[in-house]
Formats: C-alpha cells, sequence, structure tokens
C-alpha cells in the first residue's frame, strides 16, 4: 500500500526544483549563487508544508525549542547536506555508497523509533543507489552528476527532518551529524581552507578528503574503501548513541573525535601531513608483532 503523509507533495516539488537546478548545472556550469538559489526554492518548499526542525535535543540543556530559528535551522540543514553529498561526490561510487550507508544507518534508527515514512523513503532511496553502485563503481560505466548528487543530498536532509530529528534521545541533535560525519567534516574543512586562503567557499577544488588520500599513495578503490569504512563506523556510533547512558555516550563521543582525528590524518590534513595517532599505532602492532 502506497504510505501518505501530509509532506509528500512538498518533498516532490522541492525534489523537482533540485533536480532541475542540477541538470542546468550538469549541463551549462551555472554559477553557485545560482545553484545556492535552486536550493533555497527547495528548502522553500519543505518549510511551507510545515516540515521544519521545530526543536533539537543537546545535551546538558535538553529539550531546545526553536521558535523564530527553526526556519534558519532548517534551511541551513537542507542547503548544507545537498551541497556536502554533492561535493564528495569526487570519485567513481563514492557518493552513492556513502549515501547507502548513512540511509542505512537512518533506516535502522526508524525502524526501532517506528518512523515509517522516514523508513520506507529510505528503503526506496537505498535500492536506486545499490542499482546504481552496480554501474557507478570503479571503474564507472554511468556518472551520477549534480543531478544526482544534490538529489542524495536533499533527500538525506528531507529523511532526518522526518526520522531523526524526531529522536528526543539525549544526544538527538548530534546523531544525524554523526550518521552524516565524513560528508560534513569534508565540506566544514574545506570551508575554513578557503576562506583562510582568500579564496571563494562556493568554488571547487581538489583538495577535498579523497583527494588527499590519492595524494597520500592509496589507489582510487581503496580510497572508496576506506571513506565507506569510515562511514560505517560512524553510522553504527549514532545508532549506539541513539538510545546510550551519558557514560557511554561520552565515551562513544571521544571514539567519533578519535576517528575524526586519525580520518584528517590520512587525508594530510593535520600538521602539513604528519600522522602522529596514525604512527603511534602503528608502532604499538609493529612492537606487539615483535613480542
Amino acid at each position: 500500500m502506497q504510505p501518505h503523509h501530509p509532506h509528500l507533495p512538498e518533498i516532490l516539488l522541492g525534489a523537482i526544483a533540485i533536480i532541475i537546478t542540477g541538470m542546468l548545472d550538469d549541463k551549462y556550469q551555472i554559477q553557485p549563487v545560482v545553484k545556492l538559489t535552486g536550493q533555497l526554492i527547495a528548502a522553500s518548499f519543505l518549510i511551507s508544508s510545515g516540515l521544519i526542525i521545530e526543536r533539537i535535543t543537546i545535551p546538558v540543556f535538553g529539550l531546545i525549542d526553536l521558535g523564530f530559528f527553526s526556519v534558519l535551522v532548517t534551511v541551513l540543514w537542507v542547503v548544507g547536506i545537498t551541497n556536502a553529498i554533492n561535493l564528495i561526490d569526487g570519485l567513481d561510487g563514492l557518493a552513492t555508497g556513502v549515501t547507502t550507508i548513512a540511509l542505512t544507518s537512518m533506516f535502522i534508527m526508524a525502524i526501532i523509533d517506528v518512523q515509517v515514512i522516514a523508513a520506507y523513503l529510505c528503503i526506496v532511496l537505498i535500492g536506486a543507489n545499490l542499482g546504481f553502485l552496480y554501474h557507478n563503481f570503479y571503474p564507472a560505466k554511468i556518472y551520477m552528476g549534480d543531478t544526482g548528487s544534490n538529489f542524495l543530498g536533499y533527500m538525506i536532509a528531507v529523511v532526518s527532518m522526518l526520522g531523526l530529528f524526531k529522536n528526543i534521545a539525549l544526544f538527538g541533535f548530534i546523531i544525524p551529524i554523526i550518521i552524516l560525519a565524513v560528508p560534513i567534516f569534508d565540506t566544514l574543512f574545506a570551508i575554513v581552507r578557503r576562506a583562510s586562503n582568500g579564496e571563494n567557499i562556493m568554488m571547487p577544488d581538489n583538495k577535498h578528503i579523497h583527494y588527499q588520500l590519492l595524494k597520500k599513495g592509496f589507489s582510487h578503490r581503496q580510497t572508496v574503501l576506506i571513506i565507506y569504512g569510515f562511514s560505517a563506523l560512524f553510522g553504527a556510533i549514532a545508532i549506539l548513541l541513539s538510545n546510550a547512558t551519558i557514560t557511554t555516550a561520552l565515551v562513544v563521543i571521544v571514539l567519533v573525535l578519535v576517528l575524526f582525528h586519525i580520518l584528517a590524518e590520512l587525508g594530510g590534513l593535520v600538521m602539513n601531513g604528519k600522522r602522529p595517532v596514525i604512527d603511534l599505532v602503528g608502532k604499538v602492532f609493529r612492537k606487539r608483532g615483535r613480542d
């Protein structure tokens, strides 16, 4: 039976706006401000339907009603996640695999929280992604383009709003961020890097985490699989965190920060390419091997 939900018409209209924007960008390489306008139009459809991030749960502070800021937070989330997925689409199969892993984590959490519409959208997108990934994994026979990556980013933002932000667990607000840690981390680092260099933060470059891994000597396939692995780890951590006690949650957050640092070291983003944590772990394992 086809599911019904009051926000589905506006979600569809937003998706159409995103797809049209992506198609124009793929064909004509439109200016970043034009692309941003299309994303804002998509977000406006969601807001007009009442699909907004009304409240978030933050440790210590508890459940916080965003009030007037709910619209701003919703726009930032939709536009931010849409662009984060778009930016990570730099290698064959990368964005498809990362989003599939994120959607799988979201699906599991939607089932646990009985969020039917979120679970339904997750399983549809996972199925579509897997069918596409068969042809998109290195060496790719077909490509996603901005049309596909923007659409996936938009839909992941929507699904998280329908499901994850409804979770009132102790670390509810952090959970969707952890699930999407890899693309969010890559995007934030790109913004800081470009701003510090006096560059336009919306202009593309070849310094994203996947390009840095390639420069470190990893093959295309190895780079993609490494990022898949980190995405899966973050997804599993988010699921564990959703119903964790405060003590367990704090341990998990420390683990997340360590994983962030290791990922940054792998990408040559720490101390001009130095890898202190990875080197330390390597020394420990080598010493144990000799013993």
